[in-house]
């Protein structure tokens, strides 16, 4: 499995956006590097690695489908 993930830098707005095919060791890497600034807000799971691919980018460049998660996990952001 692929996973793309979003991180919550916390007490900001700021979102950082990624994939991998180790979400927990990933989510370790990320608060280990970052000094715990940044909490796992939400995930997707994808069987195939270029579907992973495209839906980081897409959400990366913050079209609609960033638009659409932002409302569906609002209350996980705040």
């Amino acid at each position: 499995m692929y996973y793309v993930y979003v991180l919550k830098k916390n007490n900001s707005k700021l979102l950082y956006f990624g994939y991998t095919k180790n979400l927990e060791q990933r989510n370790r890497s990320h608060r280990h590097d970052r000094r715990n600034d940044y909490e796992l807000v939400y995930y997707e799971a994808f069987k195939n690695k270029e579907d992973a691919e495209q839906r980081e980018k897409d959400l990366k460049n913050f079209g609609s489908g960033y638009g659409h998660l932002k409302k569906r996990i609002k209350r996980s952001l705040e």
